[in-house]
């Protein structure tokens, strides 16, 4: 089961519309327009597109982590027939490297080769098979290097980049340095590299145009961003570059990394021709960026009631070779270090440094996840040590609106965080096996497994987790959205990507909300659209949903006025409902069709969020423009002597601020949920001295529909934003970033063991003598 897959392991927990709820517009549980043709497998995605005179691409890796590039011998590979183009870093046209925040990886490496899998050609030729053995036939001597691969010695180790090793450093400092509590608990831990998996790798078609420009189609998820970055490559006018955006099979991380798009748009403008580039699973591995592997460790201070007093901690994010998306990632990390909870004072170091192990980057929930998982086992630790049970000690101490986080920032949106874990608290336990003789009892480790049932403890955790919605530090959060009407279909044309998180459906019912159109198209995403952004944060349903409504509300008005003139009565008192106007005293009833007469009416408009600021030197800033948080409960079932695990049931209560869509934000929490599961007990991509271990679906265990549990969604707490629009809050992230951390505690709970390393290996799950 691929990483953006949601799972309904308890369809009981998906409610469609009931009765009351609406058919259509928000609130009502609209399928997704293209939701037929991609179960029938008739969706068209890139690796499915073609074009007249195709040729196929293929890339060369380094099978190094580290190495010097003595040469690059390209002869053989040139004189194998059918080839049409090899090229290498002295064929780039424009700007040699690239990079969406900072611009430190080369597109091809030229001396240095600085990760396993790092791009040095590529190839065009007239077949696939034919493209990859001439790029194996590309002779590349190299001098190898020492890799440095433990980030805790990258720091004094030689620069692996012109730029140096450390990224960015954020110390935050907030309150006295020199209080201390009662009360003293320390852990070290740890938090593994956790691949995005999609359900599709990459893959891509260029076109090169006529006038000089080129077309790509791609499933990116910020097609903008990928022009400017294109243009620059390709040394063309960004007017020249043209992105389509295909399908995208799945996305819950960046998609179709530049150094996939980047050669693909090389080939075809040296070729002419179109080329077509797809990656092996092997090869996706290899070339997008992964979650940041971490080290946490952490000191809490508390009083003898178990009220918190103070949080010290150290976080060292591993970038792997390139910044990519390295310094936002620690800024989440740093802000959220004490996680939803009242700290007076805290005091916490976070580097994010180079290495030379894989790349890191955007995964859902960045930064978040990984601190989250280290405060709440903090958590556990004062609750034993105080005698406090699991969720009393974090009742004490939770966020509500209006407190200050460590950044300074005072919460201002809905803050339900005790609300949420005393919902999933007071929620009826599963039953235990033994009550339920009429069922197999599936023992931990499947239902073959070769544990015995005596060995079998149950345990129950809890975790509290948040995230940020909408870039931070200063980003310009804006969307443009259009929205036509005519001969009464309505037409919204936004470049905001639909990865899965539903904004196309979302952006319809918004119109038939505003409008009462039942009939509403989505348009295809291209760069001849205004930006609307990247897809990530939930920052599509707040950004662009808002460019959309406020569209929408202005050819509402151009509907309305020529009527509201002609009756002599102001638009705020007619309503737009089922496709009919009606004025409040029934005087007026039309329909919208005999209203529009003909005309076609169209409006554009932009949303931006308030701004926000950069983290100063001491850590602190307005930086984030709203939060949102999610409480869980797991129930795990551990086999102590084999150190198998089971997840028998998630109960999730979510910080919603409003239902949009019932059974799309019932996918998104599960599909969140299940992702956590993987990183909390399978997903690790393993490396052997900077070298990918098995980086295949074999090798890289994700969870399947076995391994899902119950997802019992006990609560959605619709308190609204009031700076959003429709006062909604992102949904998929926060239980990617709250699972992981639950499941370890419930280990904890069944076993005694402290659990400081995610995922959690079998010896870490075996009992603790005594327990």
């Amino acid at each position: 089961m691929s990483n953006d897959a949601a799972v309904t392991a308890n369809p009981q927990a998906v409610e469609g519309p009931g009765p009351e709820a609406p058919a259509h517009g928000l609130g009502a549980s609209l399928p997704a327009a293209d939701s037929r043709a991609k179960t029938e497998g008739t969706f068209p995605y890139a690796s499915d597109l073609w074009a007249e005179g195709l040729l196929w691409g293929a890339l060369l890796r380094s099978p190094h982590p580290h190495a010097r590039i003595v040469s690059i011998d390209t002869s053989a590979a040139r004189a194998m027939p059918g080839v049409h183009a090899v090229i290498t870093h002295e064929d780039i046209p424009g700007d040699a490297s690239y990079g969406r925040r900072i611009a430190d990886r080369p597109v091809f490496a030229s001396e240095i080769v600085r990760h396993h899998g790092e791009a040095i050609a590529a190839v065009a030729a007239d077949h696939p098979d034919t493209a990859r053995l001439a790029a194996a036939a590309i002779a590349v001597e190299y001098e190898l290097l020492d890799p440095v691969t433990d980030p805790e010695k990258a720091f004094a180790a030689e620069p692996l980049h012109p730029d140096g090793n450390l990224i960015r450093h954020i110390p935050l400092r907030y309150g006295d340095p020199d209080v201390t509590g009662e009360v003293v608990v320390e852990g070290l831990y740890r938090i593994g590299r956790q691949d995005p998996a999609p359900i599709g790798a990459e893959a891509g078609l260029a076109v090169p145009r006529p006038d000089g420009g080129i077309e790509l189609y791609t499933a990116s998820t910020d097609p903008h961003a990928d022009r400017a970055l294109a243009a620059a490559c390709f040394g063309l006018e960004q007017e020249r570059v043209k992105i389509v955006v295909t399908g995208v099979p799945g996305a819950t991380g960046d998609r179709e990394d530049p150094g996939f798009q980047l050669p693909l748009g090389l080939l075809a403008l040296r070729t002419g021709c179109p080329v077509k580039l797809t990656a092996t699973r092997e090869e996706s591995f290899l070339g997008h960026a992964h979650r940041h592997p971490t080290l946490l460790r952490y000191r809490h201070h508390a009083d003898a009631e178990g009220h918190l007093v103070k949080v010290e901690a150290q976080l060292l994010l591993d970038a792997g070779a390139y910044a990519d998306a390295s310094s936002e990632s620690l800024a989440a990390a740093v802000a959220f270090a004490c996680g939803p909870y009242v700290v007076p004072h805290a005091f916490i170091e976070g580097w994010a440094v180079r290495t030379n192990n894989p790349p890191s980057g955007h995964v859902r929930g960045e930064g978040a996840m990984q601190v989250c998982a280290a405060y709440e086992a903090q958590m556990d630790k004062l609750a034993a040590r105080l005698g406090l049970d699991q969720t009393e000690i974090r009742l004490r101490n939770v966020l509500a609106t209006g407190d200050i986080l460590p950044t300074g920032q005072t919460v201002t949106c809905p803050a339900p965080v005790a609300e949420l874990l005393q919902a999933v608290r007071d929620h009826p336990l599963p039953s235990l096996p033994k009550d339920t003789p009429e069922n197999d009892w599936l023992l931990p480790g499947g239902p073959e497994g070769a544990g015995e049932p005596g060995a079998v403890r149950r345990g129950v955790g809890y975790a509290l987790g948040m995230v940020h919605m909408l870039g931070a530090e200063g980003t310009d959060e804006v969307s443009t959205a259009t929205v036509k009407v005519h001969d009464g279909i309505a037409t919204v044309i936004c470049a905001a990507v639909e990865t899965g998180s539903g904004f196309s459906t979302l952006a319809r019912q918004i119109v038939q909300e505003t409008l009462g159109i039942e009939e509403v198209h989505v348009a295809a995403v291209d760069t001849d659209q205004p930006p609307a952004g990247p897809a990530a944060h939930g920052r599509h349903t707040w950004v662009s949903g808002g460019a959309v409504e406020r569209a929408a509300k202005m050819v509402r008005t151009q509907l309305l006025q020529p009527l509201a003139h002609k009756f002599g009565m102001s638009t705020e008192l007619l309503q737009i409902t089922d496709g009919k106007i009606t004025s409040y005293d029934g005087v007026l009833s039309t329909t919208v069709t005999e209203a529009m007469d003909g005309k076609e009416l169209w409006a554009t408009a932009q949303c931006r969020p308030h701004p926000t600021e950069p983290l100063d030197e001491s850590g602190q800033g307005d930086a984030f423009v709203g939060l949102a948080f999610c409480a869980i409960r797991a129930v795990v079932d551990v086999d102590i002597e084999l150190g198998s695990i089971r997840v028998v049931e998630m109960a999730v209560a979510q910080d919603v601020g409003r239902v949009l869509n019932p059974a799309q934000l019932a996918t998104r929490i599960e599909a969140g949920v299940t992702q956590g599961i993987g990183a909390a007990l399978t997903e690790n991509l393993r490396t052997a001295r900077g070298l990918i271990r098995h980086p295949d679906l074999t090798g890289y265990a994700l969870p399947t529909s076995l391994d899902a549990p119950d997802i019992r969604i006990v609560k959605l707490v619709e308190e609204r934003d009031v700076v959003a629009p429709f006062g909604a809050k992102a949904a998929s992230a926060v239980p990617v970033v709250t699972s992981p951390a639950a499941v370890a505690s419930a280990v904890r709970a069944a076993t005694g063991r402290p659990v400081n390393r995610l995922p959690i290996r079998p010896q870490s799950a075996v009992a603790a003598p005594h327990s």
